[in-house]
């Protein structure tokens, strides 16, 4: 089918400490993962070409990253980290080797909700787009309101929200995400992945209409030509398979005409990062 994954990650805990894999909740997935253990599960879906994104604050692994996708065929671009806030960003993201197609920065993490506001971040954010890639946002629900103003300040700049910036599945809240949403959709630069919400739902007891409100919140806000699949794998193995996360999509796509889901299963991916 020929389908593009969005987001997925690798991880080898032998390189290096995965701090936020220590908790306990996190224990199914406390081990090493690679290319080789995903590409049956991806084939399996009709995945042909996928987007590996950053997992830590590290240059190093996203040079690693950068070395996986130029010897993989399955991995069509990526998503790494640099130092948004250094003076030389620029120089860095001129230095890294072919094959990445945007950056991305943790912000779920940043204690201030306006980190994007900082002068600092938005310097690197403009030099983002100067080399030509994509912004990964990786925000919380009462982080969007500094997100909106940067997407506004920055028109220029392709942002593509992950994980619908984790609404509150588990809880059934549409408000006031479901508002700030629509607010973020309105900016024609930003692009946003349906990804994320099983591991957002409660882990053991999801159903598909647990994500529905959500999804066709971000459908209807962005259109399908602006959302595209990501499996969170392997994330995602703390709720469910790859097989469950990729069936969930196209249920909660079903209503789509085939144009509209050839964009969520690959146009949207193409278009937004800019992929070969």
């Amino acid at each position: 089918m020929n389908r593009i994954d969005a987001h997925h990650h690798v991880w080898d805990l032998s390189a290096r400490p995965h701090a936020w894999l220590d908790p306990e909740p996190m224990a199914p997935v406390r081990r090493t993962y690679t290319l080789d253990d995903l590409a049956p599960h991806a084939a399996a879906a009709g995945v042909s070409r996928t987007v590996l994104v950053q997992v830590l604050p590290d240059l190093a692994e996203t040079r690693e990253f950068l070395a996986l996708a130029a010897a993989s065929e399955l991995v069509a671009g990526v998503v790494g980290w640099i130092d948004l806030t250094a003076p030389d960003a620029a120089g860095t993201l001129a230095a890294l080797p072919p094959g990445l197609v945007g950056v991305r920065h943790g912000v779920q993490s940043e204690p201030d909700p306006a980190w994007l506001a900082r002068p600092d971040v938005r310097r690197g954010l403009a030099a983002v787009e100067a080399a030509g890639l994509a912004y990964d946002l990786l925000t919380l629900p009462h982080q969007l309101p500094a997100a909106i103003d940067a997407c506004r300040a920055l028109p220029g700049l392709t942002f593509v929200l992950d994980h619908l910036s984790k609404p509150p599945v588990a809880a059934g809240e549409l408000e006031p995400w479901r508002g700030r949403i629509r607010e973020l959709a309105a900016l024609p630069n930003v692009f946003c992945k349906l990804s994320g919400l099983v591991t957002e739902a409660d882990w053991a007891a999801w159903t598909v209409d647990d994500l529905r409100p959500y999804a066709e919140t971000a459908l209807e806000a962005f259109g399908p030509e602006r959302v595209m699949f990501g499996s969170d794998w392997p994330v995602c193995l703390l709720a469910a398979g790859y097989a469950e996360v990729a069936g969930a999509a196209e249920e909660l796509c079903a209503g789509l005409t085939e144009g509209e889901r050839a964009d969520v299963f690959a146009g949207t991916a193409r278009r937004a990062y800019r992929l070969p």
